[in-house]
């Protein structure tokens, strides 16, 4: 399983690609939107998006839009991971096309909970 985790903060990107890790993903990482959308461009195809909101360049919310736009990526699972506790912007997030939403700060077993509700590892 391959996992693609965006957010500007180097210190959550390292985080969650040892969390990731422990789980067994293989992780890549772009510190904004637009990166990430380079590196999907690039490939392989992650199973999965850890994506935060508030990124310079191309925020969270952008980017889902953006690959829930992309019929190549419709297969993709989308996790915010983010500070952003509103119900409005939880709301947003999934209209976007987020698969889940996960407020931090968070444990491995509250991202591993999230990600067996997507049927990605055992939850």
């Amino acid at each position: 399983m391959r996992a693609l985790i965006i957010d500007d903060s180097r210190a959550m990107r390292i985080m969650l690609s040892r969390f990731m890790g422990e789980l067994g993903f293989e992780c890549a990482e772009a510190g904004h939107g637009k990166d990430a959308l380079g590196k999907l461009g690039e490939g392989p195809m992650p199973d999965v998006i850890l994506c935060d909101w508030n990124m310079p360049e191309m925020n969270g919310l952008e980017l889902v839009k953006a690959v829930r736009a992309d019929g190549r990526y419709a297969d993709i699972k989308i996790v915010m991971a983010t500070t952003e506790t509103e119900a409005s912007q939880v709301n947003d997030a999934m209209a976007a096309g987020a698969n889940e939403y996960l407020m931090k700060p968070f444990t491995k077993e509250s991202l591993q909970g999230k990600l067996g509700i997507l049927g990605l590892v055992a939850a």
